[in-house]
């Protein structure tokens, strides 16, 4: 399931971003990647465990907290720490596919990668190639978004960031381990939750076809979900 999420930043927060980025000091991307993905990454990163990267991150954990779309469709239950990464000219991450286990930083504690997310800091017009294409079981799709807006997609897709050939691409990126792990599953309470927002705008709370899908979405969400 892919999802894209308008304005998770504001126009405030993402030159916010920029500003403190802007004094950063990035580094080599593999230093967070694994053996396979090491191989495929040619780009910078500001190191996860600098005083930036800390700001910055809180800064987009207060933003998801508050977007109600990034909770029904990821359904969180862990947020990795925010990192974030930088593609100037002829930088690229080729096919790769995350890994599945990511130590939190500071914790004796594992995270299941179960939804990836890209978080765009860059306005598109500012640079050429850059496109986040993600392979997924409705074919693959290039994702490309306003400064601000987050596109979600499950962390077992085949994905990559095309070459940029002008400018500079910068843009935050984590994984959330979901209380529901498996996607269709994900997908199906994702759909359904969309559908009772709408039911719900043309019915009354106590209507009983939205007292019905309500429960059936919390009665499977019960079902699913590990904590």
């Amino acid at each position: 399931m892919l999802v894209r999420i308008p304005q998770v930043l504001t126009p405030e927060e993402v030159a916010y971003c920029r500003h403190v980025l802007e004094q950063a000091a990035w580094v080599d991307g593999r230093i967070t990647a694994g053996e396979q993905s090491g191989k495929a990454k040619h780009n910078l990163q500001v190191p996860e465990d600098s005083a930036q990267a800390r700001e910055l991150g809180d800064i987009i954990l207060r933003a998801l907290g508050r977007n109600p779309l990034f909770t029904t469709a990821a359904l969180p239950l862990r947020v990795f720490p925010p990192l974030f990464n930088r593609y100037d000219v002829g930088m690229t991450f080729h096919a790769h596919v995350d890994n599945a286990i990511r130590f939190l930083p500071g914790a004796m504690q594992r995270i299941r990668t179960d939804v990836s997310s890209t978080l765009f800091l860059t306005p598109p017009e500012e640079y050429d190639g850059g496109e986040l294409v993600i392979e997924d079981t409705y074919g693959v799709q290039s994702v490309k978004l306003p400064a601000g807006d987050m596109v979600l997609y499950p962390a077992t897709s085949l994905h990559r960031v095309e070459p940029v050939t002008r400018g500079s691409r910068w843009s935050s990126f984590f994984w959330t381990q979901s209380m529901v792990k498996d996607d269709g599953q994900r997908r199906l309470l994702y759909e359904m939750d969309l559908a009772i927002m709408r039911t719900r705008a043309d019915l009354p709370d106590d209507h009983p076809g939205v007292l019905g899908m309500t429960a059936a979405y919390h009665n499977l969400l019960r079902q699913w979900v590990e904590m």
